[in-house]
């Protein structure tokens, strides 16, 4: 499937009603570069610093923004956004250069991703039990499914997929893995379909299953508040980060995280800005997909360590 980068057109909004024209742009989560590319367009002088931590988007942006990267325009780096304060910092060793003017972090994850049975990201098609976006990390879903205690992973399916209820499959994992361990995404979905009766209408069953787990192997969730604060410190005054996310979990993180930086600056958009239907349409990525924006303010901060 080909990747389409969603909620674009408020994301340019954002960047078009900066009170300062974006010259650098850092995109946290740059995948297949659909915004990236977008923001280039929009404004000619843009200079792009990009982070991912998948060698897959590094290796697409070799090929696809040759001419970006070769012109200097573009840079982009193995690198998590969560780790942004420690890269600029060694970056500007080298290529000293200014806060940023625009911000951008998409908490999804990317369609081709999603659509190569090899990461393990899908409950459609089989491939290894993984769910890994830089695959140099060493925790796996296979290892949580196989390892963690029923405490464990009661606690993860409830708190981070927002299951109710996930005894039952937790109970049926627990006897599965003793027989034979789980090493395929298909050997757990259809556990979790046969376990909730599913009849092949609405969501599937193990969507959230499969969310907590590629949220947990990613530890999506912990240091998500502290990367939003130490993202907006390498903001410019007026400059903006715009955060999109996939998840009620992730989105109430955000809304609160950004709610309580009164002294770095303000929330842009105070109701969360949300796809159309006619994008929810052909893009169905963007049903669940929710923008908040943030806005440096004039007062410098500094952090204090304890």
């Amino acid at each position: 499937m080909e990747h389409i980068p969603v909620l674009l057109e408020p994301v340019l909004n954002m960047a078009k009603t900066s009170p300062h024209t974006p010259k650098l742009y850092l995109d946290g989560t740059f995948g297949r570069g659909g915004h990236a590319r977008a923001l280039m367009n929009e404004f000619s002088e843009l200079k792009v610093i990009a982070f991912d931590q998948d060698p897959e988007a590094i290796e697409y942006a070799k090929t696809h923004f040759k001419e970006e990267l070769s012109s200097g325009r573009l840079q982009i780096l193995k690198a998590n956004f969560h780790d942004v304060t420690e890269v600029c910092k060694k970056l500007r060793l080298t290529q000293p250069f200014n806060k940023f003017d625009f911000m951008l972090i998409d908490l999804g994850v990317s369609s081709p991703q999603l659509d190569d049975p090899r990461r393990g990201f899908s409950f459609y098609h089989d491939g290894p039990l993984d769910m890994r976006m830089d695959l140099e990390n060493s925790l796996t879903a296979a290892e949580i499914i196989n390892t963690w205690s029923e405490d464990e992973l009661r606690d993860l399916f409830y708190h981070y997929g927002e299951v109710r209820k996930p005894g039952r499959v937790v109970h049926e994992i627990l006897n599965q893995r003793q027989k034979i361990p789980f090493q395929t995404t298909r050997q757990l979905s259809s556990l979790i379909e046969k376990s909730e009766g599913w009849r092949k209408k609405g969501q599937h069953p193990a969507t959230q299953f499969f969310l907590a787990l590629r949220m947990a192997v990613n530890a999506e969730l912990e240091p998500l508040a502290k990367a939003i604060e130490d993202l907006v410190l390498e903001l410019a005054v007026g400059g903006r980060l715009v955060v999109l996310t996939f998840h009620s979990l992730e989105d109430r993180i955000v809304k609160q995280q950004m709610k309580s930086m009164k002294e770095l600056g303000s929330v842009v958009n105070k109701k969360v800005v949300q796809a159309t239907w006619d994008e929810k349409k052909v893009n169905s990525r963007a049903r669940s997909a929710k923008l908040r924006t943030f806005q440096r303010g004039e007062i410098e901060y500094e952090k204090t360590s304890n």
